[in-house]
């Protein structure tokens, strides 16, 4: 009897497949999160480095002075 119990209370074949299926699924899941964070971080960076550069109005100034316009 104490056997039968054992023997129903492991999963099935079928059981372990779709845990290892869900295994595989939660890692693959897992690793497009991280990559899509990564990108998004890496979009960021490139934004803020983007906007630091338009502020700065003495590269303007530097700009204007190799081309030879006068100040203004």
């Amino acid at each position: 009897m104490t056997s039968a119990t054992l023997h129903l209370a492991a999963p099935t074949v079928v059981e372990r497949r779709i845990l290892t299926l869900a295994r595989h699924l939660e890692a693959f899941v897992e690793h497009r999160i991280a990559a899509r964070a990564e990108r998004r971080e890496i979009a960021l960076d490139l934004l803020r480095e983007q906007q630091a550069r338009r502020q700065d109005p003495r590269a303007v100034e530097h700009l204007l002075a190799q081309m030879g316009v006068p100040e203004r």
